[in-house]
């Protein structure tokens, strides 16, 4: 049994910071489990390129307001609180952030420590 907390991770390698968010990686792939599972904050005015040509993603906000842009259709879908977007088909996508954002994502295959 795995049982950690966010405040576990923060300041740890576990903990992956850019200049728009944060990332605590709460399962990675060394965990050994097949998935990695993140609590990902998004700050507040900001839009942030996204890619993941390698991982299936899931994510569902739990705070926040904005907007996703899925920049291979050219459509843009609301964000909000009980939002869960689903990235199957890899697409480039654009996170704007009007309000700070939480969310909590899964990966597929699992992403390895030390990745962004």
């Amino acid at each position: 049994m795995i049982v950690r907390t966010t405040d576990d991770i923060t300041g740890t390698d576990r903990q992956v910071d850019t200049d728009t968010w944060t990332s605590k990686r709460i399962i990675l792939s060394d965990d050994k489990v097949g998935f990695s599972y993140h609590e990902t904050t998004v700050a507040a005015g900001t839009k942030t390129p996204l890619h993941y040509p390698d991982y299936v993603e899931a994510v569902w906000l739990i705070e926040g307001t904005g907007t996703l842009l899925d920049r291979d259709n050219e459509v843009t879908y609301p964000l909000a609180p009980g939002t869960m977007y689903l990235l199957d088909k890899h697409e480039r996508h654009t996170i704007i952030a009007d309000t700070q954002l939480r969310m909590y994502c899964v990966f597929l295959p699992a992403v390895p420590p030390g990745s962004d």
